[in-house]
């Protein structure tokens, strides 16, 4: 295996793209495996909370701020098809924003999931199971769709949601530093409902799709793991909410609850892609959406960047 960045031409990665006009998807084959990236929002962001202590003349040579001072962010979901199973890996805000919280997140474009099935002609009946990898509200409130009445209900009616009980239970006991990331409404009534299962642990979704608790960002946070004919990927989610993120072992946001484990839990992942020469998924990443990690001889660890077509970033 190639550890060089100059060596990433031995990522032989299949790979098709599917363009349009109006949103964004990228499709990936991983061996019998396919993976549909969606971004169901792009927001622009305050430096502080994606960098936290990392200083600005160090994160700025890898992200640039607008003239507001803000960085553009993807919010990204992800449509596995494996073995005859849909699977959607977190859900965005979908079409559940007001204006006033459009201007507050600074969100450009929103519920690009729904138009992103829409394209593939899968309906949202048609989706099997929802793993929601954490509780926050930008990668949960699109659990529930909005109806011009204002009504909510489950935006994918057949599904099983799933969520880590460690998670569920935090977000249902809020306090002074989650209340503001955390809406009960987007899940508490899926388990009352019977439509949300609580996972104890690691667990396999589906042939070659299994969820994995990758701690630090929020105590029962996952990260989704996809392995078919001696391919790996991996969809991290806010384990590394950026490429570097996942480069640097001590660039974490500031959201991160444990961030001391956050660091070692990369650790343990980084070794794990250098190992597959895994495709890695970054869920906030508008710059680098998909890469793969390498070491020089220095031990020095990058990200090459795996194209992903969109059309609108």
């Amino acid at each position: 295996m190639s550890t060089q960045p100059g060596g990433s031409a031995a990522f032989a990665l299949k790979s098709q793209y599917v363009r349009t006009t109006d949103f964004n998807l990228s499709m990936f084959q991983i061996g019998e495996i396919e993976l549909h990236l969606f971004n169901d929002a792009t927001a622009f962001m305050d430096p502080g909370g994606l960098f936290g202590l990392v200083p600005r003349v160090l994160w700025s040579r890898y992200h640039t701020a607008d003239d507001r001072h803000l960085i553009k962010t993807a919010t990204h979901t992800l449509l596995i098809r494996a073995a005859g199973t849909n699977i959607i890996v977190d859900t965005g805000f979908g079409n559940n924003l007001t204006d006033t919280q459009r201007r507050f997140l600074h969100i450009s474009e929103s519920d690009g999931t729904r138009r992103g099935l829409d394209v593939l002609g899968i309906s949202a009946a048609d989706i099997d199971i929802v793993i929601d990898s954490h509780l926050h509200d930008d990668h949960c409130t699109g659990n529930f769709r909005r109806a011009a009445d204002g009504s909510r209900a489950p935006a994918y009616p057949n599904a099983e949601y799933l969520v880590q009980r460690r998670e569920f239970e935090d977000a249902t006991k809020l306090n002074e530093r989650t209340r503001a990331t955390y809406r009960p409404a987007n899940y508490v009534p899926l388990l009352q409902s019977g439509q949300m299962r609580l996972l104890e642990g690691a667990a396999e979704i589906a042939g070659g799709v299994s969820a994995i608790v990758a701690p630090g960002h929020t105590r029962g946070h996952m990260s989704v793991r996809i392995e078919s004919d001696g391919e790996h990927a991996a969809f991290l989610c806010d384990m590394a909410s950026l490429g570097v993120h996942f480069e640097r072992l001590a660039w974490m946001t500031s959201f991160d609850v444990e961030p001391l484990v956050t660091l070692e839990t990369k650790r343990r992942w980084q070794q794990w892609a250098l190992d597959t020469e895994a495709l890695l998924i970054f869920p906030h990443d508008a710059t680098t959406p998909a890469g793969r990690l390498t070491q020089d001889e220095r031990g020095r660890h990058s990200v090459i960047p795996e194209p992903v077509k969109y059309d609108n970033l």
